[in-house]
């Protein structure tokens, strides 16, 4: 048990759509005592059975969760919006309470589930530094040592003694993620915060998670960026619809969300005020490679219609991209308000695996619509083959080799 942070059995939360959880006070608490054997009298007559209402007017948000997380395990919760992933944390942060089931923590929490969770505005941001330590539970002497790095790390030496409700968002986000990451709860609860925030901060947060994650301490973290996730985990949990799909190493949890979570095709209806991508499919042959089809729309003619792809692994390393701008092909139109391109791939260098391609229409005057991962393709082996390489091991990219060997002269005496 000692090497336990987390354990989760049967968790379920439900919700009833359109209406808030309401605050519950110390006397609704004692009111239901009171209330509650005539409740299951009422029940046992015939009156309700007492369970949450399963209509059309409710939605489990989770379903029977199970899992543990040992001390120092670093854990990435994968999958799609309304996957249950923050619900998830706010049970295990105790914001919520599960509508059945149950969630044990080991240990001293500290939670970042939305920007400047904790922090008060009409305090400064010294005071509310001060404040994020008692909440969790730490000593003023442990928040004083540690003050002065927490404040050189959010860059706000100038305004730490300002009230927070003054900051701007960045300001709020780069305290509130230096105060979660500095004052060492022994079990970290983080969603989506490396999202938040321009290109160097995002990368200031990535390395300061590298070095939590190295310390021992115990990290669940959400995120949709999946190189973050594999960057920074070894475990992942899938989450589908309230529901744990795969619960494994990270390289698989991210390949299957990726692959699961993309199409070969997609039809989307847009804007039609707006130049816009209105079809894609990606489709992948033995010798032919890979056959890239786009549609588009446009209000105004497009001079002319380029478009963008980039081709990446499903872990979200980009690994190839072109366009018709530095890549101008025969036959070229000057002006088009619609129609469709066909691209044509290569894959002769490419590992069998799962790929995803990212879309963007522009032309010479500026882009206009950006898809991201919006087409996956199979890029398969030849015949007969079936075995495939880890292509997080190995990369994505076959070239040619050519190999020679040179026998060693036999040594002398050798028998």
């Amino acid at each position: 048990m000692s090497d336990l942070a987390i354990r989760c059995e049967g968790i379920a939360k439900q919700y009833r759509i359109g209406q808030r959880e309401p605050y519950r006070a110390l006397r609704d608490t004692l009111t239901d005592a009171v209330t509650a054997p005539f409740r299951r009298v009422r029940a046992a007559l015939g009156g309700g059975n007492g369970r949450p209402s399963n209509g059309p007017a409710t939605i489990w948000a989770l379903k029977d969760v199970c899992f543990e997380v040992k001390t120092g395990e670093v854990v990435g919760i994968i999958g799609r919006n309304g996957a249950g992933k923050s619900t998830l944390l706010k049970i295990l942060s105790r914001i919520t309470k599960p509508t059945r089931g149950s969630a044990d923590i080991y240990g001293r929490v500290g939670s970042l589930l939305e920007v400047g969770t904790g922090f008060h505005p009409e305090l400064t941001g010294r005071e509310n530094v001060y404040l994020n330590g008692a909440i969790l539970g730490m000593q003023k002497a442990e928040v004083a040592r540690k003050f002065d790095e927490i404040v050189a790390f959010a860059e706000l030496e100038e305004f730490i003694d300002t009230p927070v409700k003054r900051y701007s968002s960045g300001m709020y986000m780069r305290l509130a993620f230096s105060v979660a990451a500095h004052l060492e709860p022994e079990i970290m609860l983080v969603d989506e915060v490396l999202a938040v925030g321009d290109a160097q901060f995002q990368a200031k947060c990535l390395g300061k998670m590298q070095d939590v994650s190295r310390s021992g301490r115990t990290v669940v973290f959400v995120s949709h960026s999946m190189p973050s996730i594999r960057r920074l985990c070894t475990r992942g949990l899938l989450l589908s619809k309230g529901v744990v799909e795969l619960d494994g190493r990270v390289e698989e949890a991210v390949e299957r969300y990726l692959v699961h979570n993309l199409a070969s095709e997609f039809v989307l209806d847009p804007d039609p005020q707006k130049p816009a991508i209105t079809r894609g499919s990606a489709t992948w042959r033995e010798g032919s490679g890979i056959r890239l089809e786009v549609s588009f729309s446009s209000p105004t003619p497009l001079v002319p219609p380029v478009l963008g792809f980039v081709l990446g692994d499903t872990f979200g390393n980009p690994l190839f991209g072109s366009n018709g701008r530095f890549d101008p092909h025969p036959g070229m139109p000057e002006a088009m308000e619609s129609g469709t391109i066909v691209v044509h791939i290569a894959t002769e260098a490419l590992r069998p695996a799962t790929y995803y391609l990212s879309l963007w229409l522009g032309d010479h005057y500026g882009d206009y619509c950006r898809l991201e991962r919006c087409l996956t393709v199979e890029v398969g082996t030849g015949a007969g083959e079936t075995w495939r390489p880890p292509q997080n091991a190995i990369g994505s990219f076959q070239l040619q080799t050519r190999w020679e060997y040179d026998p060693a002269p036999a040594l002398s005496g050798a028998r």
